[in-house]
């Protein structure tokens, strides 16, 4: 006879396997929903054919914040199977939506200056696209920080959800706006020419600035003051924080060297430095949420 333990082993199996089955069919809808709405774009051309590394990098991107979402969804308490795959389903396709709507946002107020599509569709320009890259795991991050706090109600649970996405990415272009100033090259002038270490660079300030936010809006809710208090604290602090660990990073990483020489002040921009600079920005915006 089969015990019980064995039974709920079981059943905890087959549960599994079918939020398995269910993220496969919301990845699958993602795809979708992004051909859909990028229709003058041959995604098979730009992969195959044209072999756009650029678009390779932001098409990897979105696909990533969409795994970050349906991870978060998952995650959530379980209030039965059934319920919770209507949950899981409703909360991916959305947040799949706000994805893209956030994308939208952000391509026009962070990287305003020139077109971000013809970027990456018509030139090519690698630098562009982790940038794009960057900003689909950045509002992913944000998402998953919208989603896993407690909601007493799915009306609830989807006005928080929506709520948390927009104060995530409003403060998210101001700190990208800001940091971008406190850059000692022009972001736009350099990643228009192709430079693909300064795309590096920007898109570890971006993730780097996202954890920040994700970890004052993954505290469970109190009430909408203290969440934008708390939003607010967070970023300040990080916008404060990270250029100085930047700075201890380019003493300790590249002594006798400088980072913004090696990324922006040479004829063949150093990508690696880029990469180490990315680094540093990662690694301080992790070591300040662990702090806090």
């Amino acid at each position: 006879m089969e015990t019980i333990q064995e039974y709920l082993d079981s059943t905890s199996i087959i549960h599994s396997l079918i939020y398995i089955i269910t993220s496969i069919v919301l990845f699958g809808i993602g795809k979708l929903i992004y051909s859909l709405l990028h229709r003058s774009i041959n995604i098979q051309n730009e992969l195959v054919e044209k072999d756009n590394f650029a678009f390779i990098l932001s098409y990897v991107g979105y696909f990533t914040g969409i795994i970050i979402i349906i991870g978060a969804a998952i995650k959530g308490d379980s209030y039965g199977l059934g319920s919770d795959i209507a949950q899981i389903s409703l909360y991916s396709i959305l947040g799949i939506l706000l994805l893209h709507l956030s994308i939208l946002i952000s391509n026009k107020l962070i990287l305003p200056k020139f077109d971000i599509k013809k970027e990456i569709i018509v030139d090519k320009n690698a630098g562009t696209g982790i940038i794009e890259a960057c900003i689909y795991i950045a509002n992913g991050l944000l998402l998953y920080a919208a989603l896993v706090g407690e909601s007493n109600s799915l009306a609830e649970g989807i006005t928080t959800f929506v709520i948390y996405w927009f104060i995530g990415n409003v403060v998210l272009i101001l700190a990208s706006k800001v940091f971008s100033l406190w850059m000692k090259y022009d972001i736009h002038s350099e990643i228009e020419k192709d430079n693909v270490a300064a795309g590096v660079s920007f898109s570890g300030a971006i993730i780097a600035i996202s954890i920040i936010i994700m970890n004052a809006l993954v505290d469970p809710f109190i009430d909408w003051t203290t969440t934008c208090t708390d939003v607010a604290i967070h970023t300040i602090l990080g916008c404060i924080l990270l250029p100085i660990v930047r700075w201890l990073a380019d003493k300790l990483l590249l002594p006798g060297r400088s980072l913004t020489d090696e990324i922006s002040n040479q004829e063949t921009p150093n990508v690696g430095a880029g990469l180490l600079e990315a680094f540093a920005y990662i690694g301080a915006a992790l070591l300040i949420v662990w702090s806090l």
